[in-house]
């Protein structure tokens, strides 16, 4: 994982904690050694608690500003559970390293 993502962990639990998220997850060049801190966004992938219709949108665009603030760029918020492409679904997997998660 990026230093970049490191030094912001209890901020990324902040947050998360914040907008109901039950896991949180980034992937991706992030996750590599093609991450260039000056250019590269930040692909994310999230469950949330479950919740009314209404809190999610508020929990989903409320975290993806949230973290956009945080990083000072253009981040990618997926959810998991909206991942219908198979080929996609392995590519985040495979490479998905969990920033947050509820005990």
């Amino acid at each position: 994982m990026h230093p970049l993502i490191c030094e912001k962990i209890s901020e990324i639990a902040h947050a998360a904690r914040r907008r109901r998220v039950r896991r949180l997850g980034i992937f991706g060049s992030a996750t590599s050694d093609r991450f260039d801190p000056a250019a590269s966004d930040i692909d994310f992938v999230v469950e949330f608690e479950p919740m009314t219709p209404a809190e999610h949108a508020e929990a989903y665009f409320g975290l993806a500003e949230d973290l956009a603030r945080l990083f000072c760029r253009k981040i990618d918020l997926v959810e998991r559970s909206a991942i219908r492409n198979p080929i996609f679904r392995e590519s985040v997997e495979g490479t998905c390293k969990d920033v947050y998660a509820v005990a």
